[in-house]
């Protein structure tokens, strides 16, 4: 029975991240995430639901159109395939619970985030805002039976300041990566904020020096942030203490 619901959260997560593609691919050309369907770019194709079966059909049409053959970016299915993963871990972790739902919420948020700053070096407020609004609903029911919430706002201010303050002295970011940091803090805690930022610190770095050795760009080039602060947040949500754990015991020996 366990293996079947884990089968469901998966096919829900994979089916959410093919409405995250869409989401990811019209906002930055200001087109609706409705209208028109899911259609082939090429040719026009307007796509049929077996079609649009999450991975299934990706892998089913070997990454073409079944009308002219254009190939299919992989992102599809890749992005498809990590939000499947993303739900069931998620569920895995938290169980059917608030946290669990607010943390999906999060996560979509994120994905979304990491794919069009990747696209366009651009975060929008919007894709902040809606999940601080969530989080601090959250905050105020947590607030309510009588839990502390603090760490939550120190989170937020942690998070926004220290990266606020790499912006104002390097320029070596966006404003809109302050306003990610200052969104994970509020709804991973302090903690974890801080992890989250390692994380992503590390990881951008080695992404970093391998684009340069590899001359993919050149070193007046910028490179997206905000998908390794996603990675970093995600990576938090699911093994934050663990991860901490581990690191604590690297340098204490």
């Amino acid at each position: 029975m366990d293996y079947l619901i884990y089968a469901i959260i998966f096919f829900m997560g994979a089916s959410v991240g093919s409405f995250l593609n869409v989401c990811a691919s019209r906002i930055p050309a200001e087109e609706s995430i409705v209208k028109p369907p899911s259609h082939c770019n090429d040719c026009g194709y307007v796509l049929a639901w077996y079609d649009l079966i999450p991975l299934f059909s990706w892998l089913f049409l070997r990454g073409k159109c079944r009308k002219c053959g254009a190939k299919l970016s992989s992102r599809y299915f890749f992005v498809e395939l990590f939000t499947g993963l993303m739900f069931l871990l998620l569920f895995m972790e938290f169980g059917v619970s608030l946290k669990f739902a607010v943390y999906l919420i999060f996560t979509c948020f994120l994905i979304v985030i990491g794919l069009i700053d990747f696209d366009t070096q651009d975060i929008y407020d919007i894709h902040i805002i809606a999940p601080a609004v969530v989080q601090l609903v959250f905050i105020a029911y947590m607030f309510l039976k009588g839990e502390n919430v603090m760490t939550y706002f120190y989170g937020a201010l942690a998070g926004g300041g220290f990266i606020s303050l790499i912006v104002i002295l390097t320029h070596g970011m966006g404003w809109g990566d302050a306003e990610l940091c200052a969104l994970c803090g509020l709804v991973l805690g302090f903690k974890y904020t801080l992890l989250t930022i390692f994380i992503a610190i590390v990881l951008g770095g080695i992404v970093g020096v391998i684009v340069l050795l590899t001359r993919k760009k050149g070193r007046k080039d910028a490179i997206a942030f905000g998908p390794f602060i996603a990675m970093g947040a995600m990576a938090a949500m699911l093994w934050g203490q663990q991860l901490i754990d581990c690191y604590v015991r690297l340098i204490v020996r």
